[in-house]
């Protein structure tokens, strides 16, 4: 029996386990990635374990994130980084370079090596063949410290493309019609790989943006074959020594087959607040447009940016429409430049912004009230914008280009002939923005910088035999990160600093739960399906982890946040009984006994009602040990002690 790419590819970094679907297994990892609002914890938690420098094949700190410099804070933290990465053997891309995933896609990505990188974006490595996996930054401190990464073998799904993209249809709309048949639960615990004929119509950065959305559906992970597109693209990155032909057998067998005729597909868009609210453009044609935004790592790579300045070339933009730009890298705004296709985008009055994710998370030109706002990014989520009451849709370049024209949404399909333009056969390659690793010698000179809003790393207590207290908050399915912990201009900057970026916990749920859970002691959270959706952010588990959380028991997990729960020493749960769900309410005194623990079964008592049920888990039997060391940071330091 033949075997998928992705099991090709585990099985040659296999540490413990075997491919048997949801076995708990350990891989070596070849690389790591950082950005700026997840990395700089994550370097304090490397700092932490005591190694002299990174392990890994190659480990990159990217600055992307937190490039708005409103005071102090982000600038700090930037010089902690680039200190850090000096000092540990690290490659920093400095601020302004670009977004990680459009970077590491064009500079470092590699067939056939596995990628773990502290942002749940990190599959856009798959675009080339890699094992690409988003998780905690804690994760990936424990990684580039020479530890294996845990996970349950995932499934492997066959996408079976076929066909060929019509005019003005893109790979976002691939993506989103794989969202609109799946939904944003639908992948949990398996790999999307694609296959088929219609692969070979796909250049490396359009299956980028199909395995960076994957995310959405909660899929582990996406991935291409690595193929003659795959090297003319790695040789275009003066990078074809790094390539290796890299397949399923021919008589793989997959878990699940999705079969899409690309020749079929129409322009798709995905309406607030869920990338899985897939509808046609023309269904929802003529609705007014407040805002457009092209870019984020799903849609800025050169090829993106040339469609939308061509469609736009000649055109100026609706009266009352603001229109946004954002290049993934300098590569993308060179080639602009020079190409003259950049003077498309500024005589048709698009704002263009840095190279960086921006608008993405929040971080800067937030819509008006009540706006609706299109954007070519992967998530429109409650709030994510900066404005709650915005209303933001998910939609391709194509679609975004033309509706910025016509000021309300609208079938790109209508604007007439497709523009055409051309790709480069060779990029413009110029690394002067990303500072190498010194050597050993000249690293151990380094002195670390850091600046005010940098604290100290909360106490991990090891774990009690009972927990006891009150349910701080029952939430409802599909509950995101940015629920839990959100982003935007006045928060990330928060980052490493634990005490005050706890203070926006569930900020758009309930803004009273952090003052509530540090009078209550800490608690419990009740939750519904696939609590955690979303962002690898691990600030989601270590601020409430900060807050008193010890616990949160709900219908069922996405795996990054269940893993960052394990991380940092709260114990994930849930409903043996589903309908047990109803049977607790918020402000219930509730109990649960961890010394079954281990049998994978423990029973909570409402001392407020005065009944009990039965929880379960999931976790292996390194999980429970890292639970009772309190969480991964001192378990790790354990085991390097001895």
């Amino acid at each position: 029996m033949g075997k998928t790419l992705t099991e090709k590819i585990i099985e040659s970094h296999l540490v413990e386990g075997t491919l048997e679907r949801g076995s708990d297994i350990a891989i070596t990892i070849n690389q790591t990635l950082t950005q700026d609002a997840t990395g700089t914890m994550a370097y304090l938690q490397f700092e932490a374990i005591g190694i002299d420098r990174v392990q890994t094949e190659l480990s990159v700190s990217y600055v992307d994130h937190n490039t708005l410099q409103s005071d102090f804070k982000n600038p700090d933290d930037h010089r902690y980084l680039q200190s850090i990465a000096a000092k540990y053997g690290i490659y920093f891309s400095r601020p302004g370079n670009g977004i990680c995933h459009q970077l590491h896609l064009e500079r470092f990505a590699r067939p056939g090596r596995t990628l773990l990188g502290s942002d749940s974006h990190t599959p856009t490595g798959g675009g080339v063949g890699s094992i690409a996996l988003g998780a905690g930054g804690l994760d990936v401190a424990a990684a580039m410290a020479g530890e294996s990464f845990r996970l349950k073998m995932p499934q492997v799904v066959k996408v079976y493309l076929t066909g060929s993209l019509p005019d003005f249809v893109s790979a976002k709309d691939v993506i989103l019609e794989v969202l609109r048949r799946i939904g944003v639960k639908g992948a949990r615990s398996k790999v999307l790989e694609y296959t088929g004929p219609g692969i070979k119509t796909l250049s490396v950065p359009e299956r980028g943006t199909i395995t960076n959305m994957g995310t959405e559906t909660g899929a582990t992970t996406s991935i291409f074959p690595s193929d003659e597109i795959t090297k003319e693209f790695l040789e275009a990155q003066e990078r074809g020594d790094q390539w290796v032909e890299l397949k399923p057998d021919d008589d793989a067998v997959y878990d699940e087959t999705i079969e899409i005729n690309l020749s079929e597909l129409e322009p798709l868009i995905a309406e607030p607040h869920s990338p899985g609210n897939v509808k046609t453009v023309k269904e929802l044609e003529g609705l007014k447009v407040d805002q457009v935004c092209v870019g984020s790592c799903t849609n800025s790579s050169l090829r993106d940016l040339k469609i939308t300045a061509n469609i736009l070339k000649g055109k100026t933009i609706d009266l009352n429409t603001v229109l946004t730009v954002s290049a993934g890298s300098r590569q993308v705004v060179d080639h602009m430049i020079t190409s003259g296709e950049m003077a498309y985008l500024i005589e048709a009055g698009a704002r263009i912004l840095e190279n960086a994710c921006g608008p993405c998370i929040g971080m800067g030109l937030a819509p008006k009230t009540d706006a609706i706002s299109l954007r070519t990014f992967n998530r429109n989520f409650l709030g994510r914008s900066g404005t709650k009451s915005a209303q933001a849709y998910l939609v391709s370049p194509e679609t975004a280009a033309v509706s910025a024209i016509e000021g309300k949404i609208t079938d790109p399909r209508s604007f007439g002939e497709l523009p055409t333009f051309d790709m480069p056969k060779k990029f413009m390659v110029n690394d002067n923005m990303i500072v190498p690793p010194l050597p050993s010698e000249e690293a151990k000179k380094i002195e670390i910088i850091r600046g005010p809003n940098i604290k100290p790393l909360p106490e991990f207590n090891l774990l009690p035999d009972k927990l006891e207290g009150e349910v701080l908050l029952k939430v409802e399915d599909d509950i995101t990160t940015d629920h839990i912990m959100p982003a935007g201009a006045k928060i990330l900057p928060l980052r490493s600093n634990i005490p005050e970026i706890s203070k926006f916990v569930f900020n758009v749920v309930d803004e009273s739960f952090p003052d509530r859970s540090l009078e209550r002691g800490g608690g419990f959270i009740i939750g519904g399906e696939n609590y955690g959706q979303g962002s690898s952010r691990e600030h989601a588990a270590i601020a409430p982890k900060y807050l008193g959380l010890k616990a949160v028991i709900v219908k069922s997990f996405a795996r990054i946040h269940l893993a960052n729960l394990v991380n940092f020493g709260i114990v994930p749960l849930t409903f043996e009984n589903k309908e047990d769900y109803a049977t607790i309410e918020q402000g219930d005194k509730i109990e649960v006994d961890l010394l079954s623990l281990e049998s994978g079964t423990v029973a909570l008592k409402n001392l407020t009602k005065g009944t009990e049920i039965k929880l379960t888990h999931s976790l292996s039997e390194t999980e429970i040990e890292v639970l009772k060391a309190g969480g991964k940071l001192p378990f790790i330091k354990k085991k390097h002690s001895k």
